[in-house]
């Protein structure tokens, strides 16, 4: 197995009615612990960088996703790169740019703050560029709650609407708001699952499940039972890696090696990423 389209992980999990996971890469040792994990597991998994991971190395994409790139040729699953919550024009130009070199297969276009008719139109000239190179474009309806309160928390996606708006961007993917939130670090949300069958159902396209680190193993099982294809997960990981790197520096306060800490908090990673690729996948 090797680098691969997101559409074909996401194409085998539709054929299967299980869902990919897609795990935020923050630092090389996220990519690691991702592979790791997945290799574990024999799971399929995307890696992905999203716009704040990016403007936290500096704004150039292309190192992350080079170093991302070079661990999934080498891994022994399929594994796919996706950009994801890309707001920045800029920053989708430059994706598209250098997609075919470092073998990015999606890209998820986040104009959900602007009005409605903005937000078709910007989502629809991103996916016809985006399928001219063949990627697969996600994009998102109905905001999903967290993220530093930029987005609405309660709000839900409308069916009809929802079916409209993949209709008029034709988009390849969406993110849904179903109870979700971004940055949980309890898994305590509830969805709506019957909501989840309804955006299925009308829908047309592969749904996404965004702030999956806030859903316990039950709800995210549901949630793929009813029809969700993509689960992302970010916050998870971050609080088993830094979980473990605390509890090195506890014990030897007088550690200045980052590499016993990053070894602890890549394996804790690993563990999160091969227990949710067990329940999702």
């Amino acid at each position: 197995m090797t680098l691969v389209a997101t559409a074909e992980l996401i194409d085998d999990a539709v054929a299967r009615s299980r869902a990919v996971a897609a795990f935020n890469v923050i630092t090389l040792e996220h990519a690691e612990a991702i592979v790791a994990g997945a290799s574990r597991a024999g799971s399929g998994v995307i890696l992905q960088v999203s716009q704040n991971a990016i403007l936290f190395h500096g704004g150039n994409p292309r190192p992350l996703l080079f170093a991302c790139r070079e661990l999934a040729a080498a891994a022994t699953v399929p594994i796919s790169l996706h950009l994801d919550h890309v707001d920045d024009i800029d920053l989708i130009d430059i994706g598209l740019a250098i997609a075919g070199d470092t073998g990015l297969g999606s890209i998820m276009v986040d104009a959900s703050t602007l009005e409605y008719d903005a937000n078709v139109e910007a989502t629809a000239d991103a996916a016809r560029r985006g399928h001219a190179l063949g990627l697969w474009i996600e994009a998102e309806l109905g905001r999903i709650g967290g993220k530093d309160g930029a987005h609405a928390p309660g709000v839900r996606t409308d069916p009809a609407e929802a079916a409209a708006f993949v209709a008029a961007t034709g988009v390849d993917g969406l993110a849904v708001a179903v109870g979700s939130s971004h940055a949980m670090l309890e898994r305590a949300a509830r969805l709506d699952h019957d909501l989840i069958a309804q955006l299925a159902s009308s829908v047309g396209v592969p749904l996404v499940l965004h702030g999956s680190s806030g859903v316990s193993d039950s709800e995210l099982s549901l949630a793929v039972d009813a029809g969700i294809r993509k689960v992302n997960v970010g916050t998870a990981l971050n609080v088993a890696g830094t979980a473990a790197t605390r509890a090195v520096l506890n014990a030897k306060p007088e550690l200045v090696d980052p590499r016993p800490m990053g070894i602890a908090s890549r394996d804790a990673m690993a563990d999160v990423v091969a227990s949710i690729c067990a329940v999702v996948g």
